[in-house]
């Protein structure tokens, strides 16, 4: 239970793909402008993740080293051909929206890298659970990146949502800021490196503060144990 707890943290916090790794940056930066596309390439890639780590798991004990490579990328492509083909016939609008990103999920370098890093060395379950919590990771951010962008630029939050859930989402647009002229800088792509950034710092700082927050409290504790020592006094005062 400690190790899945560690792989979950790593996924969501730690060792996070978009804040800490910095990978997978191409589409993370390109396809953020709104919530609907980044949520939409976030589970794309959620799927891919997943299932080529769980894949990779099963026959890792199966490929020698010499083709171990191009046998996890000949996995990667495989399930991202299905993930496009399912977006094609599920969600097509949004599937012309995303363009050449979706196919481009095979280079992410997220999704080779877990699969060679993790995958190939570790259990199905524990490989899973990694892929998952890296991708949902990924996700978060993209899909945080999406909303502030939108706000931003549009001064709308889930506009477009039937793209991904059909018509039952049609009514999902939140309109934040009426007459709102837009902000032409936060969709473009230097927008989305401002915005980034501004993530990457306030993970920092919160990072940072949760190391000193440790830190005292490590001092505080070992003050405690060796600052009050009790003194037994044996013998006779004349």
């Amino acid at each position: 239970m400690s190790d899945f707890k560690e792989i979950t943290l790593q996924g969501l916090w730690k060792n996070n793909p978009a804040l800490v790794q910095l990978l997978g940056l191409c589409p993370l930066l390109a396809v953020s402008a709104s919530v609907v596309n980044a949520l939409g390439l976030g589970l794309a890639t959620m799927a891919v993740l997943t299932s080529s780590n769980l894949v990779v798991s099963l026959i890792r004990n199966q490929v020698t080293d010499a083709i171990r490579l191009p046998a996890f990328v000949m996995i990667i492509a495989s399930l991202t051909t299905c993930v496009e083909l399912l977006m094609q016939g599920f969600t097509y609008e949004l599937y012309e929206i995303l363009g050449i990103f979706i196919p481009l999920i095979v280079t992410n370098c997220v999704i080779l890298g877990r699969a060679d890093a993790f995958a190939s060395k570790n259990g199905v379950l524990a490989s899973a659970w990694d892929g998952f919590t890296m991708s949902l990771g990924f996700t978060l951010v993209l899909v945080l990146l999406g909303g502030i962008r939108e706000l931003i630029g549009q001064g709308t939050l889930f506009n477009q949502m039937e793209l991904l859930f059909g018509p039952v989402a049609a009514h999902w647009k939140i309109v934040v800021f009426h007459n709102y002229p837009g902000f032409l800088f936060a969709v473009l792509p230097p927008g989305a490196f401002v915005a980034l950034g501004l993530l990457i710092s306030l993970k920092n700082i919160i990072d940072r503060h949760l190391k000193e927050r440790a830190a005292q409290a490590h001092t505080h504790t070992d003050t405690a144990s060796t600052g009050s020592k009790r003194v037994r006094v044996t013998g006779h005062v004349e």
